[in-house]
């Protein structure tokens, strides 16, 4: 599988990134960011790195809540089948 070259714009620059990726997934991570660039930029004054900290910061907040609310509900899952099981 070949790489796609996707053009994306970030708080006001252009980026190309190479990813395995459709362009619309592509695009679609790119608006993510933006925004969440765009909301923070508003309710702070920092200089663009220490922003760009601070949205990484944020969005990998958001993932790894995420991935503990899946584990979570993996597992309530697999309790009720355990116990739906054992009532069998």
């Amino acid at each position: 599988m070949q790489k796609i070259r996707t053009t994306v714009r970030v708080a006001g620059k252009e980026y190309t990134i190479a990813s395995y990726d459709d362009e619309a997934h592509v695009q679609r991570v790119a608006s993510y960011v933006d925004r969440k660039m765009s909301e923070l930029s508003l309710s702070t004054r920092l200089p663009q790195a220490q922003l760009s900290v601070l949205v990484a910061m944020n969005v990998a907040d958001d993932m790894l809540k995420a991935h503990d609310e899946i584990n979570r509900l993996r597992k309530e899952l697999e309790e009720a089948r355990q116990s739906s099981e054992a009532k069998k």
